[in-house]
């Protein structure tokens, strides 16, 4: 509107009569308004969210498409997204050694760890084609069926529990057995450890003394670099009346659970680093655990990569903190949901895109905080889901992965469209000047000009932002944060370019269909002249062939 009074005050100085003045403002407003341009990017973003849903990653807000394809860093969990979250026991650590999972059956001093394997859980029942199936965290339908097959199958009312949490890092449970009250606590090794003073050996038990904590240490580092989650376990008899609490525990062992990569994970994380992004694990498992998973799926390959702790994290100092981000390969384990969001806020600070994932409720900051906050469909709960941006419904690396090349891809199609849309404008506008500095008759009428901007734009428009991802977009670095979409490079290319040799081409066609009826300059055609209509034609032709033109170079 503003450019339209401008050029009527240039008409009205220059001596323009009213209504030729205002037809020629309007023009000016039309010819440099791309009507298509808001319908056309909101159905650009809309069918990306539709190829991104078949690709097993749910968009909640549009704008989260274009933010995905400027992603340079991806802070993921390992369990369930890197991992298939499939676990199953693979070694056990009691009577002071190692022993395989099949070998557990009938070995002395491993009733207690069975049982507690078998009771220590927040699963729940339910049947499924006539057959009694469990319902809950991955880990725990492991560890029950573990004990169940090496025939530990006695039930045990559930009395109350002290529930886990990312601080406490450790679930108790207590139940009565024969007659007995028992408390019976798993958790992170280092928690647990901590609560016991006694160790259950051949059947009986005996002092933890510092032989035996050495012990356990070494079997916990052992399972850990072998890529096994490890848990430990403790127990202990309760009085009849005693309020349960956990202290002087009794370490009946260690558990290792397997937990198998994605096997798309790799070639996902590979994409990552050809793509210019940088992938962070953040995980509540034991350092060794993450290490080992991490050089599973190629996400480390140096000897040195940086591990850091989360009780490390928490006494870092805010510049420390970047300059540990500064390094090419980096994992955080044992990580609270907490210091997840300070790595988070760090990344940002360093002028960083963050895409993040979670599915718990403490999760919810972390997610919210990012620039990308991504939740687990499957093992999500509602509030991690209603904090995120986009949800993936396989809970899988890989999808991520999918979803930033759609939104590279987004961004470089409304850029194809915005090129071929502005393109327009050029030889809508300069017909109008020609009109009003040279006085020949006007080349383009204004229902011309719509029928260009809602015709013969929209559908080319429309098929631009439908476009596959390209072949290469992956092998690009990120764009940078600070590029906006309509850059200088777009703007010259469309008007200072490719807009001139179609206003060229347009006007030469007006101008051949005058010259071949003998017009002369300076003479004016009426509007409803044969000849001023099919000069004007024959203007509206050019425009609409060079832009066909046009929509194969974009």
């Amino acid at each position: 509107t503003a450019l339209g009074l401008v050029f009527f005050v240039i008409g009205t100085v220059i001596g323009l009569p009213f209504w030729a003045n205002l037809m020629f403002a309007i023009g000016i407003i039309v010819a440099n308004v791309p009507e298509g341009l808001l319908p056309t990017v909101t159905l650009s973003l809309a069918m990306a969210t539709q190829r991104m849903a078949r690709r097993n990653a749910l968009v909640r807000h549009l704008p989260a498409v274009e933010t995905l394809g400027a992603t340079t860093v991806i802070c993921s969990d390992k369990t369930g997204t890197l991992t298939q979250n499939r676990m199953s026991v693979q070694q056990v650590f009691c009577n002071d050694g190692l022993v395989d999972s099949g070998r557990l059956t009938g070995l002395a001093g491993a009733q207690q760890l069975l049982r507690n394997a078998r009771h220590c859980h927040n699963l729940k029942r339910s049947q499924q084609d006539g057959h009694e199936i469990w319902l809950g965290d991955p880990m725990e339908v492991a560890l029950s069926e573990f004990a169940r097959a090496a025939g530990e199958v006695g039930e045990a009312p559930l009395l109350g529990e002290l529930p886990f949490d990312s601080d406490r890092r450790r679930l108790s449970v207590f139940v009565e057995q024969g007659g007995e009250r028992w408390l019976y606590c798993k958790g992170a090794p280092e928690v647990v450890l901590s609560l016991c003073e006694q160790i259950e050996h051949g059947g009986s038990v005996i002092a933890l003394d510092d032989v035996h904590r050495t012990q356990v240490a070494k079997a916990q580092e052992t399972m850990a670099d072998g890529g096994l989650r490890v848990l430990a376990f403790a127990y202990r008899k309760l009085g009849r009346d005693e309020v349960p609490a956990e202290r002087q525990l009794v370490l009946s062992g260690l558990i290792g659970l397997h937990d198998p990569p994605r096997p798309e994970v790799p070639e996902a994380i590979a994409r990552c680093h050809s793509a210019g992004i940088k992938v962070i694990m953040v995980t509540g498992d034991h350092p060794h655990t993450a290490l080992a998973i991490a050089r599973d799926i190629g996400l480390v390959s140096g000897a040195n990569p940086a591990v850091v702790f989360g009780g490390a994290l928490r006494r870092m100092t805010s510049a420390q903190l970047q300059i540990v981000l500064d390094s090419p390969e980096i994992l955080f384990a044992r990580v609270t949901a907490e210091q997840k969001m300070l790595v988070v806020n760090a990344l940002k600070n360093k002028g960083e895109i963050v895409a993040v994932t979670g599915d718990g409720v403490n999760d919810a900051p972390a997610l919210k905080s990012a620039h990308i906050g991504i939740a687990m469909g499957l093992a999500g709960t509602d509030v991690a889901k209603a904090a995120a941006d986009m949800i993936l419904l396989d809970d899988n690396f890989a999808s991520i992965v999918n979803a930033v090349e759609e939104g590279r891809a987004v961004f470089a199609n409304i850029r194809k469209f915005l090129t071929y849309i502005l393109t327009s404008n050029i030889p809508e506008l300069i017909p109008y000047l020609a009109f009003v500095l040279f006085r020949i008759p006007l080349p383009l009428t204004i229902i011309q000009i719509l029928a260009v901007d809602l015709g013969t734009d929209m559908l080319p428009a429309l098929a631009l932002g439908a476009e596959r991802p390209d072949a290469g977009l992956m092998r690009q670095p990120p764009r940078p944060a600070h590029e906006r979409l309509l850059s200088w490079p777009l703007l010259a290319r469309a008007y200072l370019w490719l807009g001139m040799l179609q206003a060229g081409v347009a006007l030469a066609g007006f101008f051949l269909v005058l010259h071949l009826a003998g017009w002369q300059y300076g003479e004016m055609l009426a509007t409803a002249d044969p000849l001023y209509l099919q000069a004007t034609t024959a203007c509206l032709a050019g425009i609409v062939l060079a832009q066909m033109v046009n929509v194969f170079m974009c």
